[in-house]
């Protein structure tokens, strides 16, 4: 499976979701891409949990960007840093290691290069305050 493009996508449905005040639709984003099932699934994984989660999602956030707010942040890192703390979080088949390599590498594709240093900053404290739970 290529969790990556999951995880592109699952970025790509989150910054839509934040703009639009209707919940996503994961099928009609995938109705004219031709992905396995499994990506489509993991998309949906993300995506769904993410949304679901949001509010404690972004209270750990807000606590690990200290001097940051969520609105500042912009919305393609803000949704980057979501998508990884839900799997931080709440994904104990995902390594928080693997989850934030693999959102570095989406913010340098999405956003830049100078928010994969902010993303893996922020990223690293979420995952030491979830190993201390």
């Amino acid at each position: 499976m290529k969790r990556r493009r999951a995880r592109e996508y699952a970025l790509q449905i989150l910054f839509q979701a934040e703009f639009n005040d209707a919940p996503p639709d994961i099928n009609a984003f995938f109705s004219d891409k031709n992905e396995p099932p499994d990506v489509v699934k993991f998309t949906g994984r993300i995506v769904r949990g993410t949304l679901k989660n949001m509010e404690q999602i972004d209270v750990v956030l807000a606590e690990a960007a200290e001097h940051w707010s969520l609105g500042r942040m912009a919305a393609v890192d803000r949704n980057v840093l979501r998508a990884a703390a839900f799997e931080i979080m709440f994904c104990a088949d995902v390594p928080p290691a693997v989850a934030m390599d693999e959102a570095i590498e989406v913010a340098k594709k999405f956003s830049g290069s100078e928010s994969a240093a902010f993303i893996n900053g922020i990223l690293d404290k979420v995952a030491r305050q979830q190993k201390k739970k």
